[in-house]
């Protein structure tokens, strides 16, 4: 495990939260409440299992966990957009740190895969 590559995710993923918890406030009221709390929820595992990787070490049970919840993230994302709860810009820039993030976990699951083949 990289030290450095943990302690990158982890600001990354909160500037991720404060930015949705901004556009989760503003979509309407009944969405926010469902959508939103699972969004939310969504947002706080990932956080979690991240804290994990950094104090507990990388487990691929959790680098698992927060690929899966950002595909979930993606898939409300797409409903909140369609459903013009979220204008395209938020959705762009929503889009592009999950992305960011989903880079750094996929290099974390190549790195850690490859080292424990041997």
């Amino acid at each position: 495990m990289k030290q450095e590559e943990t302690l990158i995710l982890i600001p990354k993923i909160e500037k991720y939260i404060e930015y949705m918890l901004n556009v989760i406030l503003k979509i309407p009221r009944t969405e926010k409440f469902n959508i939103g709390n699972e969004y939310k929820v969504s947002m706080y595992r990932i956080l979690i299992n991240a804290v994990y990787i950094n104090k507990v070490g990388i487990k691929l049970a959790h680098l698992n966990t927060i690929d899966a919840e950002l595909v979930l993230q993606r898939i409300y994302l797409r409903i909140m957009v369609k459903n013009r709860w979220i204008d395209e810009k938020k959705f762009k820039v929503s889009m592009e740190q999950i992305s960011e993030i989903g880079k750094i976990i996929g290099g974390l699951i190549k790195y850690y895969a490859k080292n424990n083949k041997k």
